[in-house]
Order: structure tokens, then C-alpha cells, then sequence
């Protein structure tokens, strides 16, 4: 009785193992941190804010997720590791309470051709087996419903050494459901022949209209005009089937041009090594104009897109195939699968029940599991990760989103706001970079970095609660309550951009009248129609300037200043104030240091264990040659003047000595579009995706274009950024510009001179117009979700 007393009390007094209730963070100096140190509350909900550039992503994802997921690698044997990713340890000096990581941010999924929505999550799998064992007529395993795996069949001998030798016969066969012809691709691609040569001319003539094909090249023309397998000065169009074979498709072949031994190949595989191989981001703009327009790609004729082949088509269940599964909207698909009575398979009916209902909860059931994955967003992307997360049984885990908002509706973001506050109240740390109030608002606890960004940012301004933040002197909390009023007067438009028919997507057949010389937001949920109709249906031509979402290459050589076009003047400023060549100063070229290579830094692959960068000794990290840095121009060097912020540099190139138009028009636009703090130098890998958003805009500001496109440019813009933005937009306008938004941000709605709002629903719920006029007649009529939401922003 005394030892259960005991125990009793024991049990009483407060476990050890509950002390250990926040991460610890101290002396964290990752890019522009300044030394910080902060205790995050485990199992509870916390906001990182701050204007972009702050530090907010360097602090949750450099520091506390890189260091998380760098312990759990070390937990693999030496063998495993040697195989695996080997990051360097953070800039921090003490990490304490860290939980696993799971990192659920916006890197867009792979672009693969084979890679959709459905086989991105469990879905694809689910439904594969499922098939296999209801669909009829049954055709195999679930690997015969599988667009990425071919059929095989092989049969021969092999010998058994066993005694004595013994040759047995094997057959071997494999059903798979890749489409033969199209490889599970779903379109095939075709080389237009107009597009590579005239063929009313002879080789002689100058056929080829390839650039760069030029008539004395040994590689190219010369090649072909010498190879002896045809006439050159016979019109192409003349050729005999044989002479047309061997220019189009003959093996690459040995030949003998004027004594030098060359490598003759058909035309067709020529230009797929030369043009088709290569990124196409990284052309110049000719050559990828020249690819866009000489290949196309079609639906593939065999499967009709579906990347199926014939077999796995004809399997039914209810006389629906797997095509037809994976082409339906996912909130149909989630109908039909509920459906789906058979006992035999229930408890796989009900797991794929569940993940289909996990689409459409955070809000996207439009989809389909046939979607290609790299065609989604950033934001669509960040939320297929999360399907994957929401029915897993892990707890005590570290959830970290970056800006999880990001192309949501006002009113898909209270649904994201649920998801989060579930995944903490399963017990989990969810760490939440973002800027929204919606969001912040329901945080348990707030971290606000600055006070500015970049150099000015790095530390912590404020800890605490919502509430807390609200009447704190911070950038964050002077902002949180802000909201846009509704223009009293919109500017008169001066003419318009008529769209008729547009069927793209979920489109159905919309007619609008997009109006010119104002400032014009397309809005609607997500999944609407809105990219549809502006991307696909509004001309292409050369007056449309389109700033989308797509994310900007760029190595860790890459800079702004090399991104933007900048250095090139620098340079050539460099070069004539001192009399020497401009690649001197390219610390790509011959300015840079033979140590580093020019990047800066050396880095050191230790195989097994973590990598690590060191600045490099010979330059100290300033990327050139000691003799290059003797030059100077307004009495800094090249390396000083790429440490330079854009501000400074915009009033050091702007007069005096260093005087330089060209550099200073630039850097006019980067600081206009809200980049004064960025450094010249600063590697493009370092910056967030609000900074390299606000970058691709600065660079299309030079485009001579009438119109410009831009898609959610609010995207990473702290609260006090947006109302700089609204400055940009107006100036644009104003210079006599018509700018197309499309956007969720109230209070960009709320500043326009004329708003189309697309619903009313998403998918094939959505893709009409539902709204067009001025924000003040969307707000009085509240006839659709966009101007309920709008109405209580602008509190009418």
C-alpha cells in the first residue's frame, strides 16, 4: 500500500520530460540576422511577419528547418548519407527543442511531362489498384493502369550453374499502361519543315533558316552542301525519296569536307541535339523564339491525351475507365467514389474517399488528377503537399508554410485557416511565414522581424500575442488594421480590349470587354477562370507585356545586377574611365578570381559529412582578381559598387564622376518597384520569392508595351509594400499604360478604376463573368462572394 502511495505521489509532480515545451533559438546570424535570439512555443500556432527582405524566411527556414532536416540525415549510416543532399550546418550558435521538420512550401512540383496532380499524391496509386481488382474486363496488377510504366515482354536461356550445367528457357512479360506512341506523355511533338529551310532554294542558295546557320560554317551548311549524299544545287523540294531521307533522318555518318573528318547526321536529330535538348529559359530570345515556333506539339492520335494504352482504357467499373476517373473534376470524383459500393475493397474506397475529400477542403476540388503538375501555381503546389499531410498519423512534428494564402480567394482563406489549426491541434508546431491579418490573426503566438529589410531588418522587433502586435510600434502592427477605401472617382477609359468565345479551360464561351488607359483587376476564387482568360484569351502580342508567376532562373553566380542588365553598363563604364576591356570587370570572365572561380566562395564537398563554403582567401570574397580591383570609377571599385544597396548605387550612378544614364534608369525602376535595400551583388538563390517577384517586374518595365499583364503582383508584399505597389500601378497608368491584375488583395481591388470578377464558383462551377464594374458598384450590390468579402473589408 505504501509503494502505491508512493508512486501516487510521483506521478503528481510535474514530468521532466514536459520542461521541454519551446524551440530555442540563440545567436542565429543566417544571411542578414543580426545575432537573434527567440523561444518558439512548441504544439501551438506561431506567425512570422515582417516587410520582405526582413529575415523572416532566413530565421524559419535557413536556420530552424534547414538545422532539423540536417540532425535527421545524420541519423543514416555513413553508406546512406554518402548518397543524400549534405547542407551546411546553419549560422547559429545554439538550437535546442528542435522537432522533425516538414517543410510545405512553394517550389513549384517537378515539371516532368509524366508528373500530374494525381500521381504527386497517393491518389493515382489508389485508384490504380482499385481498378485492378473492380474494373472489367480485368487486364493485371495495378501497374497495367500506369501511364508511367511501358508493357515488356522478353523471353531466351539462361544457364544454371548447379552441378552439371543446365540451359533453361525463360519467358518474361510485364503489363503496363503506358500509351506505346506517346510514351505517357499525352502529346507527341512534331517539327514544322517550313520553319528550318525553304525548299524552293538549293542548299547553295541559302535554304536554311536556322539562325545561325550561316553559309560558310563547317558545322552546318558547308556540312551538308559537301557530304556527298546530296545536291546542293538542286532545290529541296526536287530531292529524291533517297536524298530526302538521308537530309531529314540519316545516322550520323562519317564524312571526309576538304580533308577534315567531320560527322554527318539527318536534319531532324541535328536540330533535336542542337535546339531541343537545351533549357528553353536559357536561349536567347531568337533561338527561342525560333523553337517555339518550329516545334509543336499535339494531342497524341493513339490515346487521345490520356497517356493510357488501349488495354488499360477498356477496363470499366459503372462504365467509367481510369482516363475518365482522372479527367473528372476531384469533387465529382470524391461523388463517385462514395458511390462505390463493393465490400471487397472498402477500406481502400474510404482512403481514397478521404484524400479526394482532403482536395476539395483546402480548395482544390476543381482539379483533376490528370492535371499536369507543372502547370500549378506556386499556391496550388504548396497545397497539394498539404493533402499529403492532412490524414497523416504523425504528431509532434514541425509543419513550416511559407505564405500558405498565396493565390487564395478572401473566402477560400478561412478554410486554409482551419486546416492549420487542426495540423497544431493534433499536437504539432506549425510555423507559418506570412503576411495576410486573416492569418496572423488566429495565431497563438507572433514573431515580427525588422524593422526594415535587407540590411535594416534581422532582428526581432516583437514577440508575443495578436493583440499584443496591434498596439505595438512595429511596421506590422501600425499596418495590421489598415483598409483600402473604395475610389470616389475612376479614371475614364480610352478604349478597350474585346474578348469573344473564350472556351480556354473552364471558359465558357466568355465575352468581355477589358478596358483600356485604367487600372483593371480580374478576380474571382481560385480556380475560376481568371488566369484562363487573361494568359490564353488576351493577344499576345507585341504591345502585351505578361509579368506571371513563373519563377525566375537564376545560378549563385546570378545576381540583380547581372539579372536586370545593370553590370553591363557598370562595365563599359568601368572600362572607359580607365582604358581597359569590359570583361575585365565580369566576374564570370577575365576579371575573376582564379581561386573562387569568381563566385566568391569556396565550396567544399567533404563526401560523407556536411558540405561547407568558405570565403575565399585570395579574394576575400570579393569575386575578382587583385589587379582588377586597382580600377576605379567615382572612387570605388567593381566589388564596392556591387555591395552597394540599389538606393545608394541609384544616387552614386546618378551624377558626379560615376555618372551613368543606362545604370541609373535601372535602378530607378528597382527602386520603384520597392527594391531600394536590395544589394547589387546579392546571389538570386538569396532571395525570397516577394524580392524576386518585384525583380521580373523592374526588368519588363523597359519593355515598350501598351499593355501590361500582371499576375497576383500583392504575392510576398508585407502589409506596408502593398500601398508602394498601388503607387507603382498608378504611375504606370497614369504614364499612359493600361494595367490588367489579377488579384485577391482587397485592397488592389478596392484601388482600381474597373473590376471583372469570374465565377461563381471554381472549375466547371466557375469560367463566367459574374461582375463587371466599378469597385464601389461591386461593393453596393454584394451580389457575388468577391463583393460580400470586399464589402466587409472596406467596412460598408
Amino acid at each position: 500500500m505504501s509503494k502505491a502511495r508512493k508512486t501516487d505521489t510521483r506521478s503528481s509532480l510535474p514530468h521532466a520530460a514536459d520542461s521541454h515545451a519551446v524551440i530555442r533559438v540563440h545567436g542565429a546570424r543566417e544571411n542578414n540576422l543580426k545575432d537573434i535570439s527567440i523561444e518558439i512555443p512548441k504544439r501551438r500556432l506561431t506567425v512570422f511577419t515582417g516587410v520582405s527582405g526582413s529575415g523572416k524566411s532566413s530565421l524559419v527556414f535557413d536556420t530552424i528547418a534547414a538545422e532539423s532536416r540536417r540532425l535527421i540525415n545524420e541519423t543514416y549510416s555513413t553508406f546512406v548519407q554518402g548518397f543524400m543532399p549534405t547542407p551546411a550546418r546553419p549560422e547559429v550558435d545554439v538550437l535546442d527543442g528542435l522537432t522533425t521538420a516538414i517543410i510545405v512550401d512553394q517550389q513549384r512540383l517537378g515539371a516532368d511531362p509524366r508528373s500530374t496532380v494525381g500521381t504527386a499524391t497517393d491518389a493515382n496509386a489508389m485508384l490504380r489498384i482499385l481498378f485492378s481488382r473492380l474494373g472489367a474486363p480485368h487486364i493485371g496488377p495495378p501497374g497495367a493502369f500506369a501511364f508511367n510504366v511501358p508493357s515488356v515482354r522478353a523471353s531466351g536461356a539462361i544457364t544454371v550453374e548447379r552441378g552439371d550445367r543446365k540451359t533453361v528457357k525463360q519467358t518474361f512479360s510485364r503489363t503496363g499502361g503506358m500509351c506505346p506512341r506517346c510514351e505517357g506523355r499525352g502529346s507527341v511533338s512534331d517539327i514544322d519543315l517550313t520553319q528550318l529551310y525553304d525548299d524552293t532554294k538549293s542548299i547553295s542558295e541559302g535554304a536554311f533558316t536556322i539562325p545561325g546557320w550561316k553559309s560558310d560554317s563547317w558545322w552546318t551548311v558547308r556540312l551538308y552542301a559537301e557530304s556527298g549524299f546530296l545536291d546542293p544545287d538542286k532545290p529541296i523540294r526536287r530531292f529524291t525519296k533517297k536524298e530526302m531521307q538521308d537530309f531529314l533522318y540519316r545516322e550520323p555518318t562519317k564524312v571526309k569536307v576538304e580533308g577534315v573528318n567531320l560527322t554527318y547526321e539527318g536534319l531532324i536529330p541535328k536540330i533535336q541535339k542542337s535546339f531541343l535538348a537545351k533549357d528553353r529559359e536559357a536561349m536567347q530570345p531568337h533561338i527561342r523564339a525560333f523553337v517555339e515556333r518550329a516545334v509543336t506539339f499535339t494531342v497524341c492520335p493513339e490515346c487521345d491525351g490520356t497517356r493510357l494504352g488501349e488495354a488499360p482504357r477498356s477496363s470499366r467499373i459503372q462504365g467509367i475507365n481510369i482516363a475518365d476517373a482522372c479527367a473528372m473534376q476531384i469533387s465529382d470524383l470524391a461523388e463517385w467514389v462514395r458511390g462505390l459500393d463493393e465490400p471487397s475493397v472498402a477500406p481502400l474506397l474510404t482512403a481514397l474517399g478521404e484524400t479526394l475529400d482532403s482536395f476539395v477542403e483546402i480548395g482544390l476540388g476543381y482539379l483533376a488528377l490528370d492535371r499536369p503538375s507543372g502547370t500549378l501555381s506556386g499556391g496550388e503546389a504548396q497545397r497539394v503537399k498539404m493533402v499529403r499531410h492532412l490524414g497523416s498519423s504523425l504528431t509532434d512534428v514541425t509543419y513550416v508554410f511559407d505564405e500558405p494564402t498565396t493565390g487564395l480567394h478572401p473566402h477560400d482563406i478561412q478554410r486554409m485557416n482551419d486546416l492549420l489549426l487542426r495540423l497544431r491541434d493534433k499536437g504539432n508546431t506549425v510555423l507559418v511565414v506570412e503576411h495576410k491579418p486573416e492569418v496572423i490573426a488566429i495565431a497563438d503566438h507572433v514573431v515580427d522581424l525588422g524593422p526594415g529589410a535587407g540590411t535594416e531588418g534581422g532582428t526581432v522587433c516583437f514577440e508575443g500575442s495578436v493583440d499584443g502586435l496591434r498596439a505595438g510600434d512595429t511596421v506590422t502592427g501600425r499596418h495590421l488594421d489598415d483598409r483600402a477605401a473604395v475610389k470616389e472617382t475612376v479614371r475614364k477609359p480610352t478604349g478597350a480590349l474585346e474578348i469573344r468565345g473564350a472556351t480556354a479551360n473552364n471558359l465558357r464561351e466568355v465575352d468581355v470587354d477589358i478596358p483600356l488607359g485604367v487600372l483593371t483587376v480580374i478576380t474571382g476564387v481560385a480556380g475560376s477562370g481568371k488566369s484562363s482568360l487573361v494568359h490564353t484569351s488576351v493577344p499576345a502580342d507585341e504591345g502585351v507585356i505578361s509579368v506571371d508567376q513563373s519563377p525566375i532562373r537564376g545560378s549563385r553566380r546570378s545576381n540583380p545586377a547581372t539579372y536586370t542588365g545593370l553590370l553591363e553598363p557598370i562595365r563599359k563604364a568601368f572600362a572607359k574611365v580607365n582604358g581597359v576591356k569590359p570583361a575585365l570587370f565580369s566576374a564570370n570572365s577575365e576579371g575573376a578570381c582564379p581561386q573562387c572561380n569568381g563566385v566568391g566562395v569556396i565550396y567544399t564537398d567533404l563526401a560523407v559529412m556536411a558540405g561547407v563554403a568558405t570565403p575565399c582567401e585570395e579574394c576575400e570574397g570579393k569575386r575578382y582578381q587583385a589587379s582588377v580591383l586597382e580600377y576605379h570609377l567615382g572612387g570605388r571599385d567593381i566589388s564596392e559598387v556591387l555591395a552597394m544597396s540599389v538606393a545608394e548605387a541609384e544616387e552614386f550612378f546618378g551624377s558626379g564622376e560615376a555618372h551613368t544614364p543606362a545604370a541609373h534608369r535601372i535602378l530607378v525602376r528597382l527602386a520603384d518597384v520597392g527594391l531600394g535595400y536590395l544589394t547589387l551583388g546579392q546571389p538570386l538563390t538569396t532571395l525570397s520569392g516577394g524580392e524576386r517577384q518585384r525583380l521580373k517586374l523592374a526588368t519588363h518595365m523597359a519593355d515598350k508595351g501598351g499593355v501590361y499583364v500582371l499576375d497576383e503582383p500583392t504575392t510576398g508584399l508585407h502589409l506596408a509594400d502593398v500601398e508602394q505597389l498601388l503607387g507603382l500601378l498608378d504611375r504606370l497608368v497614369d504614364s499612359g499604360k493600361s494595367v490588367i491584375v489579377v488579384e485577391h488583395h482587397q485592397a488592389v481591388m478596392a484601388h482600381a478604376d474597373w473590376i471583372v470578377d469570374l465565377g461563381p464558383g471554381a472549375g466547371h462551377d466557375g469560367g463566367s463573368v459574374v461582375f463587371e464594374g466599378t469597385p464601389a458598384e461591386l461593393v453596393a450590390g454584394r451580389a457575388t462572394l468577391t463583393g460580400e468579402h470586399l464589402a466587409e473589408y472596406v467596412g460598408a
